[in-house]
């Protein structure tokens, strides 16, 4: 009976390790078709990675450790207890692992396995994957990975995080890394609209105990890696305040270029029209007040009267302008205008363009209705200021000199009242092209006839002022 049963023991023995060694060459072969399917791309690389690490975590071996090495790829698989008490492990310490590559380590806490034992006490399985090729986690960025290497590991099938004392990765390496910023990352999946995932340095903080040795601690468990990135040229200290400067004052010009650059003829066309408006409504106030100089010499004080001529003159043009716009804003705009030119064989009409406003209906009433009205008005005020002049002439003879003065004086105000704007209304037949040069030489120097006006003005006060001083001065004499 005894040796039956020594025989049975032996059988189950050497079927259990036939169908241990059936499981290690599996793994090996799905770990070198992984390899394989690299350059064909037959399967997707989240489903490769995936495929493999549920093989590993339902592997059976005998022992607490069982290791799987391909050209590529390297695959450790621990068995723990919830008496775990922290596990380094370090590629030097790895007898299959190939002595050309760059070392590595990994060192996990004790605290790995605290929360899945609190759920239900169990063995746990603990499987590292290591990758020396970055096919597997290609992101949008095809971001460059120190020595290519992508070290994960994963304890069953839980996912574990937010460790109080973090999982220790080391990578080393023979490279220089000058002009380059290495950053710890790990893998997030689900992270990339057009990859499995993306690298995200979220949890992780990156050291460096000496120049050949990159240390990551990350309070998680996923794939890892450095990644490395091309940093720029340190800048001097004294460089940075005048480079903010020149970066504020360019890009403000660039703002407000751009800005102009949208609404440029539009918003030129929009003051032009509000500048003729205005013009247009202070000579109307310039009629009105001469009105009240000749025509109300007593009692025309009004309370606050510059203010309120000030919100007539500016306000009414404004608000116009505003209604136009808040009515319809492509109201100002390019308007084009079509021009004649003169050839041997004929002639050629062209269209030029200018900015100003696009409706006919408002150029009409806004524009030819306003300047029409006002110059109306102006020419009203001022023939009549003529006739209270020469009926105050008539009345009194001894006045006939001063009112000749006044005469010319108030002739004078004819540029001051914008009388010459009528020259407008004879832009028709024959008057057109002696209209459009009268019009423009005598407006195009309204600020000329205006100073003028008030030069000779003022020399004649000085002069009356001067005779009436010369005048009293020789009555006390007599006296």
């Amino acid at each position: 009976m005894d040796g039956c049963r020594t025989l049975f023991v032996c059988l189950c023995f050497l079927i259990s390790q036939g169908r241990i060694a059936e499981t290690a060459q599996e793994l090996l072969s799905w770990m070198r078709n992984m390899e394989q399917a690299k350059g064909r791309k037959l399967t997707s690389p989240a489903r490769q990675v995936e495929g493999l690490e549920q093989r590993l975590l339902n592997a059976s071996f005998c022992g607490d450790t069982l290791t799987l090495e391909t050209r590529t790829i390297q695959s450790l698989i621990f068995k723990l207890g919830c008496d775990f008490a922290g596990l380094a492990l370090s590629s030097h310490t790895l007898e299959q692992v190939s002595q050309a590559r760059v070392p590595h380590a990994m060192q996990f806490p004790a605290e790995l396995t605290r929360e899945a034992c609190a759920a239900r006490p169990r063995e746990l399985r603990l499987i590292c994957v290591y990758f020396f090729t970055t096919y597997f986690f290609q992101d949008e960025s095809n971001s460059s990975l120190l020595n290519n290497y992508v070290l994960g590991a994963q304890l069953d099938r839980s996912h574990v995080d937010n460790l109080t004392e973090p999982v220790n990765i080391s990578f080393w390496h023979n490279q220089s890394l000058e002009g380059y910023t290495l950053t710890c990352v790990f893998w997030k999946k689900g992270a990339s609209k057009h990859h499995w995932g993306a690298w995200s340095p979220e949890g992780c903080r990156t050291e460096q105990p000496s120049p050949s040795q990159v240390l990551c601690h990350c309070n998680h468990l996923t794939y890892f890696a450095v990644l490395m990135q091309l940093s720029p040229a340190p800048l001097p200290e004294e460089l940075q305040a005048p480079l903010e400067y020149l970066s504020l004052v360019g890009c403000s010009i660039s703002v407000v270029a751009s800005l102009l650059t949208i609404v440029a003829c539009s918003a030129l066309a929009a003051t032009l029209h509000f500048a003729l408006l205005s013009c247009h409504t202070w000579m109307a106030i310039e009629g009105f007040n001469l009105y009240l100089l000749l025509g109300r010499v007593y009692n025309v004080y009004i309370r606050r009267y510059a203010l309120k001529l000030g919100a007539l003159g500016w306000g009414v043009p404004a608000l116009l302008v505003l209604l136009l716009l808040a009515v319809e804003s492509s109201v100002y705009g390019p308007r084009m205008i079509p021009i004649s030119r003169s050839l041997e064989n004929g002639t050629i009409i062209g269209n030029t363009s200018i900015c100003w406003l696009c409706s006919p209906v408002v150029h009409q009433v806004l524009v030819m209705g306003y300047s029409g009205v006002t110059s109306l008005f102006n020419l009203a005020v001022l023939a009549w200021a003529l006739w209270a002049l020469r009926r105050l002439w008539a009345q009194n003879r001894a006045l006939s000199g001063r009112a000749c003065r006044d005469a010319v004086t108030v002739l004078g105000l004819t540029v001051l009242l914008g009388t010459t704007w009528s020259l407008a209304f004879f832009s028709f037949g024959i008057f057109l092209l002696p209209q459009l040069f009268l019009f423009t030489i005598v407006n195009s120097l309204y600020g000329f006839f205006l100073f003028l006006w008030l030069f000779f003005q003022r020399c004649h006060s000085e002069a009356e002022a001067k005779a009436e001083m010369e005048a009293f001065s020789s009555s006390q004499m007599t006296q």
